[in-house]
């Protein structure tokens, strides 16, 4: 598992409005049997967001919104293969947790 790690959300009823889920937690966390993930939510579904908090990005060829104030905690079982990554986007999702938490 690596931070900045995109899934397919391991709750299959949500897909329609949660697709995928990012896991931003620091890779040296390895042990921990939890991994702290925020949803990628569907950008028509998601309505209106802040666009530090709430940065766009496409997955997959879906157009997906991050909804960083409300992150989670998933056991790591519950994470298979990523479908995607991030990290060349990590100086934005930062930012949305820098917003969220006042490192700004």
């Amino acid at each position: 598992m690596a931070r900045f790690d995109v899934y397919s959300n391991p709750d299959k009823s949500e897909h329609q409005h949660t697709p995928f889920v990012l896991d931003v937690q620091n890779d040296h966390l390895s042990g921990v049997e939890t991994r702290i993930v925020i949803p990628l939510r569907d950008a028509q579904a998601h309505g209106s967001r802040l666009e530090r908090v709430h940065p766009a990005f496409s997955i997959k060829g879906r157009d997906v919104v991050l909804d960083t104030p409300t992150m989670a905690t998933f056991p790591r079982a519950w994470l298979h293969t990523p479908v995607a990554s991030l990290a060349p986007q990590r100086a934005t999702v930062q930012d949305a947790l820098d917003t969220l938490f006042g490192s700004y």
